[in-house]
């Protein structure tokens, strides 16, 4: 997911998606566990996504915040 597509969502989507890919992350830990996981950079493109979403909700507070 680029940055440029979340900016389209409301706050209550990006923070669905979030928990959704987070869901998606905790399942892969568990293939990770046993051995099982067929694509590990998957894992990495996870969290890089959650952590563009966590931004952008948090842009969405701040301008709420200032106005």
């Amino acid at each position: 997911m680029k940055f440029a597509e979340s900016k389209d969502m409301t706050a209550v989507e990006l923070a669905a998606k979030s928990r959704d890919l987070r869901h998606e992350m905790f399942n892969l830990r568990l293939q990770q566990a046993s051995a099982q996981l067929e694509k590990p950079a998957r894992l990495r493109t996870l969290r890089k996504d959650i952590a563009r979403l966590e931004t952008r909700i948090s842009q969405l507070r701040n301008q709420v915040k200032a106005a």
